[in-house]
């Protein structure tokens, strides 16, 4: 059974920065593709970031330019490097494979505010 322990959330005021980290246990994580997920109050669950096992990216258009996603598979961990964070940005963010096979962890609350 694979946990996702996801951690680095918190206020922030709008122009700032935050690096979220998520570790995975149990599982081979270097032959997965991972991403970041985000979900707002009232809205689904959106995937934002995505990185291959060889280390390519996607973003969705709304962080693109603005967040970069990581990993080191030595350590089972994927990272998210937020700039210049807006309102927008706030919601509760999770990790998990492209496409989502593992359990959800919960999540790390990212609040941008002034």
């Amino acid at each position: 059974q694979v946990q996702l322990v996801n951690s680095g959330g918190g206020l922030v005021q709008p122009g700032g920065s935050l690096r979220l980290s998520c570790a995975a246990s149990g599982s081979i994580f270097s032959i997965y593709a991972m991403g970041w997920y985000r979900q707002a109050p009232g809205k689904q669950r959106e995937l934002v970031a995505v990185i291959s096992r060889d280390g390519s990216t996607n973003y969705a258009d709304s962080v693109k330019g603005r967040f970069t996603i990581s990993r080191d598979n030595a350590k089972n961990t994927v990272y998210l490097q937020m700039n210049s964070l807006k309102p927008e940005d706030t919601a509760v963010y999770f990790c998990n494979t492209v496409p989502s096979y593992w359990a959800w962890g919960q999540g790390t609350q990212v609040t941008v505010s002034s």
